[in-house]
């Protein structure tokens, strides 16, 4: 009798062992025993269930508006917003200057950066009558920053700070200026257009060689993100 019950529990042990291994052998054929499966994800997030990784935004706009909070817009081609220096700026003699203002912040929202203006060019789409370019070589320019409020106007190269000073077509400025995030601060800046008593020409041309031109300088502000 121990002879006949030892054959059962020997197959047994290897039913076991076999389903324990994740195979059971029925009638010479193999199965595979199923497995349960799950899978678990996370997102990041911000806290109420929207995206929580993100780039920062950095953008510049401009005022040409004297002393008004509406007008604030961006341009970001040339020729850009028109700053309008007037009737006298059209009709300089020399030794006459000519004014306009502009002033730059962040926009709502934007991190912090800074600001410098590169040399001027010529406005693009605008039509001028300079052949030769005699005007750009005899104008000089000069761009002081102001404190709020400061009118543009000779009064501000004694109270601000002159950051350009020189030839129109090669002066841009010599610092870079800070703007404060989401439009907390507000920079601005008075451009003054001069032609000299003595302007620098060719030899051989004549001051009076300038007289009916007219130009059209565009400026350029690089604002980088900090």
């Amino acid at each position: 009798m121990s002879g006949q019950s030892s054959a059962p529990a020997s197959r047994r042990t290897r039913a076991a062992a076999l389903v324990a291994g994740g195979a059971l052998v029925v009638g010479g054929v193999g199965y595979t025993l199923a497995s349960w499966t799950d899978t678990e994800w996370v997102f990041g997030g911000n806290g109420t269930g929207g995206p929580g990784i993100g780039t920062s935004t950095f953008e510049v706009e401009q005022n040409v508006t004297a002393a008004l909070d509406s007008g604030w817009t961006q341009a970001e081609e040339n020729p850009g917003q028109e700053m309008t220096f007037g009737l006298d700026g059209i009709a300089l003699s020399p030794g006459d200057a000519t004014y306009a203002g502009v002033r730059l912040r962040t926009v709502a929202g934007s991190i912090a950066g800074d600001v410098r203006m590169a040399a001027a060019e010529t406005a693009t789409g605008v039509t001028t009558s300079d052949p030769g370019e005699l005007l750009w070589q005899a104008l000089q320019v000069r761009v002081a920053t102001t404190a709020d409020g400061v009118p543009c106007g000779a009064t501000a190269f004694t109270t601000g700070t002159v950051i350009a000073d020189g030839p129109l077509a090669s002066t841009g400025a010599a610092a870079s200026q800070a703007l404060a995030a989401d439009a907390g601060s507000e920079q601005a800046y008075c451009f003054e257009v001069s032609l000299p008593t003595t302007p620098s020409l060719p030899a051989g041309v004549a001051l009076d060689a300038l007289q009916g031109r007219t130009a059209a300088p565009a400026w350029v502000f690089a604002a980088t993100s900090r």
